[in-house]
């Protein structure tokens, strides 16, 4: 069977991952137009957007043609352009190709599968030409729509108890992680209600796993939590190494970046190249190194720990790195900034809860900021430094135009606050939009671009 006789009408069946048929999802093929899948409403056989989130919005399409002038049809399967691809039979597709009986197509490594079919038909059926594929009755379906006929009010045991028929499903799509965390930090913030020192730290660890996840999600990559935390607690150990005071010496000493003490009133041009030394090369450098030691640790160890553990492509610079900024964030606000906020306050009001309640409104916006604050800069230079393994020829200017603008972007906003605070405004959302254009990119570069997993915060337009 090639799909070119006439007398039987082209059809998909959706099935699930191992094979069996999914009821009543059974699809049409038009003679007259192509037929497109995806999420999007316009789109001939529409998907729903939180089931598949791995489904782009338009992500492949069935044509028609006519190969003889007899009216002897085929259809060839094109992928549009999808982020995790389109895979026929197994195997990856791209451009198009013709379809025959049997074949499977699948959208996404993981996503929704279909079987292209044939259906034998006793007489010329018109097929409608509307907008949107209406699926076929099936057998099945016809029968559980007698049944409710019969009895409208019957109600399953898994409809009653949904968590047994959705339990497998929970880790997946229903967020069940980040959601047993929320409420192990809910419950830790209860139990240190009366200890501010305690409710401050989970409060702060609370804050940052919740913008890390963000970005996490964005990036769509899989990567070992237990890499991402060394990545950070790394960070943490060099801030209380002997290593923070070479750093120091070499560009608050050595390089002009000598921060001002509260008596210097510097001018802006002053601040801002005290500030691209002390603070922008100096930290993004510090936070750079568990990147970079990844990526030497991992080209040492076999496969697949290679690829989880290393930096072999944009998103997993990205992912080390605003990694190594969540921890340099936590040390910085909780070990310096509350202590000292609170410790001022607190001496001179007189009253020791009134530093604590200064200290945590300061812990909040350091914590909650950080994604346009240290995990913009350092997920940046991580792109960088994923892009350079990525292009080798090029690797030493990649780095040094990802290690500059990511230093300059952190000597902006430290600098930007000595004018006007508003200003500050601006200098965030920019850097904010130089990681979000990374990771968008990088997305776009990835080398295992169809096995990572699709994200949409927002719905499509």
């Amino acid at each position: 069977m090639t799909g070119k006789n006439a007398r039987h009408n082209a059809l998909l069946r959706q099935v699930s991952g191992n094979g069996a048929a999914s009821g009543s999802d059974r699809y049409s093929l038009l003679t007259s137009k192509e037929v497109v899948i995806g999420r999007d409403p316009s789109c001939q056989i529409v998907l729903d957007a939180m089931t598949y989130r791995m489904v782009s919005r338009r992500h492949a399409v069935v044509r028609p043609l006519s190969s003889s002038p007899d009216s002897k049809f085929s259809w060839l399967l094109c992928d549009l352009n999808s982020a995790n691809g389109t895979y026929l039979n197994g195997q990856r597709l791209y451009g198009c190709q013709e379809l025959h009986a049997g074949d499977r197509i699948a959208l996404g490594a993981d996503g929704p599968q279909f079987i292209f079919e044939y259906e034998l038909i006793s007489q010329p059926t018109v097929l409608t030409t509307q907008t949107q594929v209406a699926p076929l009755p099936s057998p099945a379906a016809s029968l559980h729509n007698h049944t409710q006929l019969k009895q409208p009010d019957s109600v399953s045991f898994t409809q009653l108890f949904p968590i047994i028929s959705t339990g497998k499903d929970l880790t997946r799509k229903a967020y069940l992680i980040p959601g047993i965390l929320t409420v192990v930090f809910v419950v830790l913030m209860f139990a240190t209600v009366g200890q501010p020192q305690a409710n401050q730290v989970i409060v702060a660890i609370y804050i940052a796993f919740a913008a890390y996840y963000f970005v996490y999600q964005l990036c769509g990559k899989q990567k070992p939590w237990w890499v991402l935390m060394g990545a950070a607690l790394t960070t943490t150990l060099i801030l209380l190494s002997p290593l923070l005071d070479l750093f120091i010496f070499v560009f608050r000493v050595v390089l002009p970046g000598n921060l001002p003490s509260p008596q210097d009133f510097p001018t802006f041009t002053e601040l801002l190249v005290r500030m691209f030394f002390g603070a922008g090369l100096m930290e993004e450098l510090l936070k750079a190194l568990p990147v970079i030691g990844a990526y030497f640790i991992a080209r040492g160890l076999p496969s697949p720990w290679r690829e989880r553990i290393g930096i072999w492509e944009p998103l997993d610079g990205i992912l080390l790195g605003t990694a190594s900024a969540v921890g340099f964030t936590l040390l910085e606000t909780l070990a310096q900034y509350v202590p000292e906020i609170t410790n001022n306050v607190a001496q001179q009001v007189g009253v020791g809860a009134a530093g604590q309640l200064v200290g945590l409104q300061l812990l909040i916006p350091r914590i909650l900021g950080s994604v346009a604050g240290h995990m913009a800069y350092s997920g940046y230079l991580g792109y960088f430094i994923g892009l350079a393994v990525l292009k080798p020829r090029r690797s030493w200017q990649i780095l040094a135009v990802g290690y500059l603008s990511a230093a300059a972007l952190h000597a902006l906003w430290n600098a930007t606050g000595s004018i006007n605070a508003l200003l500050l405004v601006v200098v965030g959302v920019l850097s904010y939009a130089f990681l979000m254009a990374a990771i968008l990119k990088a997305r776009a570069l990835s080398p295992t671009r169809s096995q990572n997993f699709a994200t949409r915060f927002l719905g499509p337009k």
